[in-house]
């Protein structure tokens, strides 16, 4: 750990004491098969990134080694995978071309201490505020370059250092091809476009290997059979391999360089560890005890992996996202996977250069073309448009391809900035009458720069007349909220009349709300919420409720409909897309979206009376609730069912005060569908469910407990579920919220029988664990 960590200040055990028996290097197994997997991956694109760059091809495997055993050891990310990355060869190209190779070493050692100091200050989280935009465009206008660059390797060519030179020279190089060399390319593209979709079981089983491996080895092994004359990967002796040096030159561009160099490694290394969290809390089933990353200490592990990889003559490192995908989603648990795929990564460097060899450049060259053509993501591009931020975007990318990376990245904030004040400086007001009434309608955010056009708009109002000021936007300063209520004052004491309203929703601004509104945060306005309103007028009986549900909806449009109305209108265009389907008790204390801590579009939530499943196929039985089981499962394709039930449920209370009695009425009927959950209390003391750490309170609860079990056995027997769950494409939950100690319980399968484990504490396997449902307790 470098020096800027706190020595430790106390004895790890007591000075008389026995000292603890020496740790064993253990590697688990998911850790083992997720290091081969990542290893396959990275020998072929470390070779052809270190191709790309100009760079000794032994340099690659170097920076792979490095990455994989330093930052697996000390980076903060414990699953990410680093290594020479694809977003770094533009930068790496453009050193080696100006400095040569030893001094673009130097550069990444320096660019490495640069990295320790940046996670000494512990700054790592101000690299998330750089728009990501900006992050996108970067990486586009990358992978452009380095597609552009491979094509010419690709067409039996060499590239040009700039991306416009490699554009004018491409027709000369269309018209001078080399058919071996495009033979292999072809074939290397085809087997990486074609190996992920083979179909069947044989197809899915075959995919476990690498695409990237299969498209390299298979290209090799043609052009060795065919006895084809191609370029080769060609590995000297390691006796013979540069290391750093001293770069030497302007000292402004050297610290341009080194400047460079530790912004993009450092954003796109910051940007992966965010991402693998993400893609590790994603992962179904129990959770290993991965923590989420301490950026900090990524920064670190980065910038000692750069010093130790510059010195030893390997390219620049930082995380990289096929390769910690590949980590993830092969099942790593610790960072034993990427410090064992380092390892591979020597053995393969000392034992395998007569099989590397082998390989064509060509082949390695269509392979880091496609990785370049991937780096411009459509799924970024309809991102950055939502959000109504292309011009960063394109300027980014149009930046790093026609300037460079650093001035690239900076033009894209310029315009970022440039973007940002335009939206607040924009603000549209105009005055129209329509049946006597002025109306001015303000769109955007009123500040004081709007001020004076307020104002004389305003004063288009004639005196005595009535007015309706409508606010369209989001923020209003203190100045534009004096000046308005300045006016409205002035002109409702000479006998005019004037209503502020929201057209779409509401206005914040800079002053307290009036004693008449609710003062409750918009999120949270369920908490003792009847307080937060001023004391109403008395009301003829059966009209108070009338008003309660109309300042409710006003305190929506003018609190939270601002908040989430860009995510509704987004649903509202692609429609409902809900992961699962949440069946609970129609209790009015049960608040799906907080207990889940989800948001509109994530939950299709079906509530009735006690959560009850009918069974299919009985007779007099309610389809309505079959009917959206058949709706989430065939139409909208959720992922999980969960069956919620709750503490103190009343239709469990009627359920036992009336037994097994099938007297008439609506709800006895419907209640029978909980008699299997009664009879089922009364059977094998083993099988009753109960909450970690103790028993059922009292009959009450036990009802409630079992009843979520019972149910989820009605659910499997609905033929929707049944097929989905033999395709392995449908997990069922079971849960159980305990209303007044605000706290969610998982129901798990275990040795000693049915248990609702507290989610705070991890859930157990089985069927029933955890699927992705995530507790909070409101407050």
């Amino acid at each position: 750990m470098p020096a800027c960590a706190p020595p430790h200040t106390q004895h790890p055990h007591p000075p008389h004491s026995p000292a603890p028996a020496p740790r064993r290097f253990r590697v688990a197994g998911p850790d083992l098969s997720a290091a081969v997997a990542v290893f396959l991956i990275a020998l072929p694109l470390s070779l052809g990134i270190a191709l790309a760059t100009g760079a000794p091809l032994q340099a690659g495997l170097v920076a792979a080694a490095v990455g994989g055993i330093v930052v697996g050891r000390l980076g903060g990310c414990p699953l990410q995978v680093s290594g020479p990355a694809a977003g770094l060869t533009v930068v790496t190209a453009d050193l080696i071309h100006r400095y040569g190779w030893r001094a673009t070493c130097g550069i990444t050692v320096l660019a490495g201490l640069a990295q320790l100091g940046l996670g000494c200050l512990r700054v790592a989280r101000g690299a998330l505020a750089v728009s990501p935009a900006v992050v996108h465009g970067m990486l586009a206008g990358i992978g452009i370059t380095i597609a552009v660059a491979q094509l010419h390797i690709v067409l039996g060519g060499s590239p040009d250092s700039s991306v416009l030179a490699n554009l004018r020279q491409l027709p000369a190089q269309l018209a001078d091809l080399d058919p071996a060399a495009v033979s292999m390319s072809a074939l290397t593209l085809a087997l990486l476009m074609a190996w992920p979709r083979l179909p069947g079981r044989a197809g899915r089983l075959l995919r476990r290997v690498p695409a990237a491996l299969v498209a390299v080895t298979g290209a090799s092994a043609t052009a060795a059979l065919a006895g084809l004359a191609l370029p080769r990967v060609e590995l000297p002796s390691w006796h013979s391999h540069a290391l750093a040096g001293l770069p030497e030159g302007p000292a402004l561009g050297i610290a341009a360089a080194v400047l460079t160099t530790t912004l993009v490694c450092s954003v796109q290394s910051l940007l992966g560890a965010v991402a693998v969290d993400k893609l590790v809390a994603a992962r179904p089933g129990p959770q290993p005890l991965v923590g989420r990353s301490d950026l900090d200490r990524e920064l670190l592990g980065q910038g000692a992996a750069n010093i130790v990889s510059g010195a030893l003559g390997g390219l620049p490192i930082a995380g990289v996202a096929v390769r910690s995908t590949a980590n993830v989603k092969s099942g790593a648990v610790s960072r034993n996977s990427t410090m064992l795929h380092g390892v591979l990564v020597v053995v393969a460097a000392l034992l395998m250069v007569p099989v590397l060899e082998e390989i064509p450049l060509a082949s390695l060259a269509a392979l880091v073309m496609a990785v370049g053509i991937q780096m411009v993501s459509l799924h970024h591009i309809r991102t950055v448009t939502r959000h109504r931020e292309v011009p960063v975007y394109a300027a980014t990318t149009l930046g790093v391809v026609a300037l460079g990376v650093l001035q690239g990245v900076l033009l894209g904030v310029a315009v970022a900035v440039a973007l940002a004040l335009h939206r607040l400086a924009r603000t549209r007001i105009t005055h129209e009458e329509k049946e006597g009434v002025h109306h001015v309608q303000i769109r955007g955010q009123l500040t004081f720069l709007a001020v004076p056009r307020l104002s004389r708009a305003l004063h288009l109002v004639p005196q005595g007349a009535h007015a309706v000021v409508e606010l369209d936007g989001s923020f209003m300063d203190h100045a534009a909220y004096e000046s308005l209520q300045d006016w409205r004052s002035a002109h409702t004491a000479r006998g005019g009349t004037a209503d502020l309203a929201g057209r779409r929703g509401g206005i914040r601004t800079a002053e307290r709300a009036p004693a008449t509104e609710c003062r409750c945060r918009p999120w949270t306005p369920w908490r003792n919420h009847q307080s937060c309103f001023a004391a109403a007028a008395a009301a003829p009986a059966g009209q108070e409720a009338g008003r309660e549900l109309a300042r409710g909806i006003s305190s929506f449009q003018r609190n939270t409909a601002p908040l989430v109305r860009e995510e509704l209108a987004r649903l509202a265009r692609e429609g409902q897309r809900p992961s699962q389907l949440f069946l609970t008790c129609a209790d009015s204390r049960l608040v799906t979206s907080m207990i889940t801590a989800s948001g509109p579009g994530d939950l299709f939530v079906v509530r009735n009376v006690g959560n009850l499943v009918p069974p299919p196929g009985e007779e007099h039985g309610d389809d309505s609730v079959a009917a959206a089981i058949e709706y989430a499962v065939e139409v909208l394709g959720v992922r999980s069912i969960t069956v919620c039930g709750h503490s103190g449920c009343g239709a469990m209370q009627a359920l036992l005060a009336s037994g097994t009695d099938q007297a008439d009425g609506p709800l006895r009927r419907w209640l029978r569908h909980g008699v299997p959950s009664l009879a089922r209390t009364a059977g094998d003391l083993r099988d009753r469910p109960r909450l970690a750490g103790r028993a059922p309170a009292d009959a009450v609860e036990l009802l409630c407990l079992t009843n979520v079990v019972q149910q989820l056995a009605h659910l499997r027997a609905h033929a929707p579920v049944a097929r989905a769950l033999a395709r392995g494409e449908l997990e069922l939950h079971g849960m159980y919220f305990h209303v007044g100690e605000a706290q969610a319980y998982l129901l798990a399968r275990t040795e000693g029988g049915t248990v609702f484990e507290d989610v705070t504490e991890g859930v157990g396997g089985g069927e029933e664990a955890s699927g992705g449902l995530r507790a909070t307790t409101p407050g």
